[in-house]
């Protein structure tokens, strides 16, 4: 059922029913408009801190009609992010359910490039000649539905094209997806890191059912400073599919790891960030070699050019 929008909305409108759960609910901010303007106002939402756990959108297949939704583990602020994003914000506390996991559970399997990322429940769809890697939904960023995510499995998979890798870090990796890709394209150990011990403990889980958890050592680290990390560089290929802000501040940290004529894929970015983030590592002495691009999203490609 489509609920349409008060003609005259507050500002934002919170929600608070009391619920009979023992532990704390998610917080979900809601705004409902055209669809055109949905792909700007996820990358906003997206992009706010505090960061929310999932942005997802409903849209009316007949109507130009969207919904746009942001989960919290803490209450947002509403009035705040109406002004962000030009439009008036729903908030709401949620049961004790896991929404993330129920609201991705139906999302459709992704094919980029060589690879085909599903879940469990199609399994049975996994069409010939790809690469198959099954994520399951979780409090973990990289399903591959998001365009970032996409764009680094295409470019990995242009990438591999090219040359053979064989010492490659994934570096927040959420789920373990671009690293458990590159895993399976080269079939040689890959790191992977995430701030986050819960991604951390959900990317060993998927490296385990596909098959690659020999290969890939997850750990929690903060940037490039781990011990293991700094023992395992240097690397040949480095995925980042982070945020501006985190790329622009650890730029002289990934260079540092960086083998000679090693590779650097970078992204969740906007494609207004380009050349923020670029400026940062050409001055580090990186060249960019390609940009992917789908929608609002960028991908980066950079080379070492040091020896």
């Amino acid at each position: 059922m489509v609920t349409a929008i008060p003609s005259h909305p507050p500002p934002f409108f919170v929600s608070s029913e009391p619920n009979d759960v023992s532990t704390p609910p998610l917080w979900k901010a809601s705004v409902q408009l055209g669809k055109a303007e949905a792909a700007n106002i996820c990358a906003l939402l997206e992009l706010a801190l505090p960061r929310p756990q999932a942005v997802l959108v409903n849209e009316d297949p007949f109507r130009d009609w969207a919904e746009v939704e942001a989960l919290y583990n803490d209450m947002p602020d509403g009035r705040w992010l109406s002004n962000l994003i030009g439009h008036p914000l729903h908030v709401e506390l949620l049961p004790d359910v896991d929404w993330i996991r129920l609201s991705q559970e139906g999302l459709p399997p992704v094919r980029a490039g060589r690879f085909f990322v599903f879940g469990a429940h199609d399994a049975g769809i996994v069409p010939f000649g790809v690469i198959p890697i099954r994520i399951e939904a979780g409090m973990a960023f990289g399903t591959g539905h998001h365009e970032t995510t996409a764009l680094c499995l295409a470019t990995l998979s242009d990438l591999a094209r090219k040359r053979a890798f064989t010492n490659v870090l994934d570096l927040g990796c959420g789920t373990g997806l671009l690293g458990i890709g590159a895993a399976k394209l080269w079939r040689r150990p890959v790191m992977a890191s995430d701030i986050d011990p819960v991604s951390v403990a959900i990317a060993k889980d998927n490296a385990r059912a596909n098959n690659v958890e020999p290969l890939l050592c997850a750990l929690c680290a903060d940037g490039l400073m781990h011990p293991m990390l700094r023992q395992a560089a240097p690397f040949d290929l480095i995925l980042a599919n982070i945020l501006a802000g985190p790329l622009t501040r650890l730029a002289p940290q990934i260079a540092a790891v960086m083998a000679p004529n090693a590779v650097l894929v970078l992204s969740g970015l906007l494609r207004w960030q380009e050349n923020l983030v670029l400026s940062f590592y050409r001055a580090q002495g990186l060249v960019l070699t390609q940009i992917y691009r789908d929608g609002s999203w960028s991908a980066l490609v950079l080379r070492n050019a040091r020896s």
